[in-house]
C-alpha cells in the first residue's frame, strides 16, 4: 500500500482546517486568515505537481461547507463467473461514479450502471467501503470513499455514450488493462470473492 507523502498530507490538513474555519467563522479578520491558510495549502501542492498555482487552487480549494470525503459507487455485475467492465479512454473499470446530491448508495449505483453500461440493475449487497487513497492511483489531495456494490442484471444492453466506448465480461485471470484511478486488481479480486461467498462480510476501513 502506497501512502501519501508528508507534504501532501500537511497540505490536505491545512486545506481541511481552512475550509472548516471559513464555514463557521463570523469574524472578517479570521476569514482573511483562513483564506490565506487555504492559499498556502495550494502553494504547498504546487511544489508536488507541474500545475500552476491557480489550477491547483481551483481543484483543491473550491469546496464549501464542512470538509467531508467525496462518495463514489462501483457496481459489480457478474455473468457466467465473469465480471462486467466498461472501457473509458482505453482502460477498463467497474461502472460507477460520483454521488449526485439527491442519490443514495442504491440509487447512485443503479444510475451509474445504466449510464455507463446500459444495464438495469438491482443492488444486492455492499461488498466494501474503502478509502480510495489507500488503494488507487494516483493519490489525490482530498479523500474519496469508494463503495463497491454487488448487483443483479434485470435488463438493458450496452449503448456507446459520452463516458464509455464498450463493455465486456472478463474472468479474473483474463482482465484487460485496468484504470487504476477507478479500480485496481485487488479490488476486482475482492468483488469475485464476494460473488462466490454467500456469507460475505462487508469490508470497511
Amino acid at each position: 500500500m502506497h501512502e501519501l507523502d508528508k507534504l501532501t498530507k500537511l497540505a490536505m490538513e491545512l486545506q481541511s482546517m481552512a475550509q472548516i474555519g471559513l464555514t463557521y467563522t463570523k469574524d472578517i479578520y479570521d476569514k482573511e486568515r483562513f483564506e490565506r491558510i487555504r492559499e498556502i495549502s495550494a502553494e504547498l501542492l504546487t511544489l508536488k505537481t507541474d500545475m500552476p498555482f491557480e489550477k491547483v487552487k481551483d481543484l483543491f480549494c473550491c469546496e464549501t461547507g464542512y470538509q467531508t470525503p467525496k462518495l463514489d459507487t462501483r457496481a459489480a455485475i457478474f455473468k457466467d463467473d465473469k465480471l462486467l467492465l466498461v472501457c473509458q479512454n482505453g482502460k477498463w473499470a467497474l461502472p460507477g461514479g460520483w454521488f449526485d446530491y439527491n442519490e443514495t448508495v442504491a440509487s447512485n449505483t443503479i444510475k451509474e450502471a445504466k449510464e455507463e453500461a446500459g444495464l438495469d440493475v438491482e443492488p444486492v449487497r455492499i461488498i466494501a467501503i474503502q478509502n480510495r487513497n489507500n488503494h488507487n492511483f494516483p493519490k489525490y489531495a482530498y479523500e474519496i470513499c469508494k463503495i463497491f456494490v454487488l448487483c443483479e442484471v434485470k435488463g438493458g444492453s450496452f449503448q456507446e455514450n459520452i463516458e464509455t466506448t464498450e463493455s465486456g465480461y472478463f474472468a479474473l485471470d483474463n482482465l484487460p488493462e485496468l484504470d487504476e484511478d477507478r479500480n485496481v486488481y485487488s479490488q476486482i479480486e475482492m468483488c469475485f470473492d464476494a460473488y462466490h461467498d454467500k456469507n460475505w462480510k462487508v469490508v470497511f476501513e
